[in-house]
């Protein structure tokens, strides 16, 4: 198996998170085509970071 059929098998799944990754920048207030972009660089690291960071308009105060 040769490096391209790696990279071949496991873009359909980067894509697919990509996607995710959008949907779940959308449901946070973010722009759902900048997350898909950064999903489709980033991969994992981008869904990590949409997960973990807080919505745009809640701020705390402390």
């Amino acid at each position: 198996m040769d490096n391209t059929t790696v990279v071949y098998e496991n873009s359909g799944w980067w894509f697919a998170l990509a996607i995710v990754t959008a949907g779940l920048a959308e449901t946070k207030g973010r722009r759902r085509w900048v997350w898909f972009l950064l999903g489709l660089l980033l991969g994992p690291i981008a869904t990590a970071l949409v997960v973990v960071w807080a919505r745009p308009d809640s701020v705390s105060f402390r």
